[in-house]
């Protein structure tokens, strides 16, 4: 079905073009990729409609005695190749679509690097800033209790996301054990080492950018040495990319967060910077640094550029003014389809967020297995792990975005949605 066309009499509202945001872009996606699916095209909805999903009400006492609520959500989009694996977000502006997209983005991440997981994502509809320590817990647990019934080592594995992290991680672990009375730490991934959390997974999205994006440079014959960085986002993700680049002889010249913007010619020196971040100073006050309005981000000159923020921040208003010659998705769905194809008329490669940062569930998955088993790797063993499946899958991804004369975001749609579809065709259907 043409997204832009009117969906049948009695369809799911998630079908109707009306529904746009992420999940719209998600669906537009999927549309591109039709034509490649041979025989599997028959199981295509299967990619549209959501598996299951979960909304709930999340009440907790604040500390000044009131009763609040929030709206929490869980969705599995799709569990044909394993257990649902995603994150789960605290943050003032999630909604359905956004949280339906990111699971569906989860699904084709995880077969595109070949991990046994299906998709899934989660999230609360809060700003966790305006929470004490002591609300933030009492959020995460009555939130994991309220979507104990449909998550567990077996069935549906969350993560850290956006404004949540090890800490948050812990008490939906420990909310499940007590739930059900047994310890699971295979419930949740991204927890504390002390608690069965595995080394290298704190680095592991930022590390798995900066090795598709020297794997993509290569290709391009784009020397990292000598390239010029500007990265979106200086959390986690954002971070560990600019440090991993600066470390390759890259010159990091600018970084944008949520407030501000800074720059400089020679380069930043992130370690500092990240020092600087840590402390909860703002990015505005950073010695040596240019302040630049938010809007001037994307002109900057560079040749790299890292998007590792939120959302559709790359459109149709701002992708022609972009200069850099490779675009490396750090975060999820940072790119609009109408952004997409501005970018690749204009022979800038992107290198989609379902290959690009893949390095945290791949990780995930790394602890998830210890967990089982007990038994833990050295830094060093997830690290060589992670860079070779990274690897690996990136040069499957260029073979077939050249094979099929198609961009690596529609390179990496067919390989992982024909790998979920074969599975589903092999499943079939029961009863």
């Amino acid at each position: 079905m043409d997204i832009n066309s009117s969906p049948p009499t009695g369809a799911p509202s998630y079908l109707d073009p009306a529904h746009f945001g992420p999940w719209g872009i998600y669906l537009q996606q999927v549309e591109r990729v039709r034509p490649y699916l041979g025989e599997l095209e028959r199981w295509i909805e299967t990619l549209r409609r959501p598996r299951r999903i979960l909304i709930v009400d999340v009440p907790i006492h604040m500390d000044d005695g009131r009763i609040a609520h929030f709206e929490g959500y869980r969705v599995q989009h799709n569990t044909s190749r394993g257990p649902g694996k995603g994150g789960v977000r605290f943050h003032q502006d999630v909604t359905l679509s956004e949280v339906m997209a990111l699971s569906a983005w989860m699904s084709v991440k995880n077969a595109a690097v070949n991990v046994p997981f299906g998709g899934a994502k989660g999230g609360v509809r809060v700003d966790p800033k305006t929470l004490s320590r002591n609300e933030l817990e009492r959020l995460t647990r009555r939130y994991t209790s309220e979507i104990g019934i449909i998550i567990g080592p077996n069935k549906d594995i969350p993560a850290p996301d956006v404004n949540t992290n090890e800490q948050v991680m812990a008490w939906m672990m420990d909310t499940y054990a007590m739930n059900e009375g047994s310890n699971a730490t295979g419930v949740v991934t991204g927890k504390p080492v002390d608690l069965g959390g595995s080394l290298g997974r704190r680095e592991a999205t930022g590390r798995g950018v900066f090795t598709v994006g020297q794997a993509a440079a290569r290709h391009i014959g784009m020397d990292v040495s000598k390239s010029r960085v500007a990265v979106q986002g200086f959390g986690n993700v954002g971070s560990v990319s600019a440090k991993l680049f600066a470390l390759a002889g890259a010159r990091v010249v600018a970084v944008q967060d949520h407030q501000h913007t800074i720059y400089a010619e020679a380069g930043l020196d992130i370690p500092a910077l990240m020092a600087h971040a840590v402390r909860g100073d703002a990015l505005n006050d950073f010695p040596g640094a240019q302040v630049l309005g938010q809007d001037q981000f994307w002109d900057v000159d560079c040749d790299i550029m890292i998007p590792a923020a939120l959302e559709q921040q790359i459109t149709a208003t701002n992708a022609a003014r972009i200069k850099a010659r490779m675009i490396i998705e750090g975060a999820n769905g940072p790119t609009t389809p109408e952004a997409d194809d501005i970018l690749q008329a204009r022979n800038v490669l992107v290198v989609p967020d379902v290959i690009a940062n893949a390095g945290g569930v791949t990780v995930s998955y790394f602890e998830w297995v210890q967990d089982f088993s007990s038994f833990f790797w050295s830094e060093d063993e997830i690290n060589a792990r992670l860079v070779r499946i990274m690897q690996e899958a990136f040069a499957v991804i260029w073979q077939v975005a050249q094979d099929k004369q198609v961009s690596l975001r529609t390179a990496t749609f067919i390989v992982g949605c024909t790998r979920i579809l074969h599975a589903r065709d092999l499943r079939g259907l029961y009863p």
